[in-house]
Order: structure tokens, then C-alpha cells, then sequence
């Protein structure tokens, strides 16, 4: 570059008044971020959130107590106790992650053969304490009905890909 060129660039203040323009280009365009408490941005159908146990319609839960996911979550967070029924099924009587162990992997959902055990949308489910992230049976359900609507949605949606 040539001093007359750098004196010509300095004179007129070339790079501030590029500067400039770039800003007004981008000033006027839709703005690409979210106000994220107030708004959400769009989630996949195969998000993996907090872990929810589904039901069936009539009100029963789905799971058998078969232990798949038990026997194939690598980090060993889930435990389950079952015990037979008077009708000759068995139902758990304890179900119990701990999610501090766990990593979202999906491999419990996926080993799954009612489709009891899913990993719903909810991402927001900060804690203060550890003891809070102990999941029994019962919060487990709950989660599962406060949930059923968009996780049943989302298995649709996902059902051609599995």
C-alpha cells in the first residue's frame, strides 16, 4: 500500500466510515436473538430434557418392570424394585434415577418396550440442592403427566425415524 493510499485512508477516516455502514446494514434487519425467559426458541422432537414415566390413557402406568433401562443406562443411575400383582403383572414399586448421574444418553428411553420411560422437553429444572435430583416413582409420573401432551406429540413426530 502506498503512503499516498495510507494518508488518503487516514485523512478520510476509511475504516470508521466502513464501520459505520456496516452497522446501519445490520440495524435495520430482523434481529436474530430471543428474550429467552419470556421467549423460547424451537426445540427438536428428539430433545432429551428431564426424564418423565408415561401412563396409558385409561390412568395405569406403563411400565412392566422389565429392567431394560436399568440393565443399559451406562451411568448406572436408574433403579427399580417390582413385585408381582394380584392380577399376575408386575408393576414397580420403587423407580428412582439419579440425575446427577446421569448423561442423557437416551439409552433408557430407546431400550424401552412401552415407551414408559422418555425424556420430555422440560430443560429448565435447576436445583439448589443435590437432594433435589433424586427422582422417585412419584415425581417421575408427575412429570410424565404434566408433560404427556408434548411428549406424546414429540413421538409422533419422531416415530418414521425410529
Amino acid at each position: 500500500m502506498s503512503a499516498i493510499e495510507r494518508t488518503f485512508k487516514s485523512l478520510f477516516l476509511a475504516e470508521l466510515l466502513s464501520g459505520m455502514a456496516l452497522t446501519f446494514r445490520y440495524m435495520f434487519k430482523q434481529k436474530v436473538t430471543i428474550n429467552y425467559p419470556f421467549e423460547k426458541g424451537p426445540l427438536s422432537p428428539r430433545f432429551r430434557g428431564e426424564h418423565a414415566l408415561r401412563r396409558y390413557p385409561n390412568g395405569e402406568e406403563r411400565c412392566i418392570a422389565c429392567k431394560l433401562c436399568e440393565a443399559i443406562c451406562p451411568a448406572q443411575a436408574i433403579t427399580i424394585e417390582a413385585e408381582p400383582r394380584a392380577d399376575g403383572s408386575r408393576r414397580t414399586t420403587r423407580y428412582d434415577i439419579d440425575m446427577t448421574k446421569c448423561i442423557y444418553c437416551g439409552f433408557c428411553e430407546e431400550a424401552c418396550p412401552v415407551d414408559a420411560i422418555v425424556e420430555g422437553p422440560n430443560f429448565e429444572f435447576a436445583t439448589e440442592t443435590r437432594e433435589e435430583l433424586l427422582y422417585n416413582k412419584d415425581k417421575l409420573l408427575a412429570n410424565g403427566d404434566r408433560w404427556e401432551r408434548e411428549i406424546a406429540a414429540n413421538l409422533t413426530k419422531d416415530a418414521p425415524y425410529r
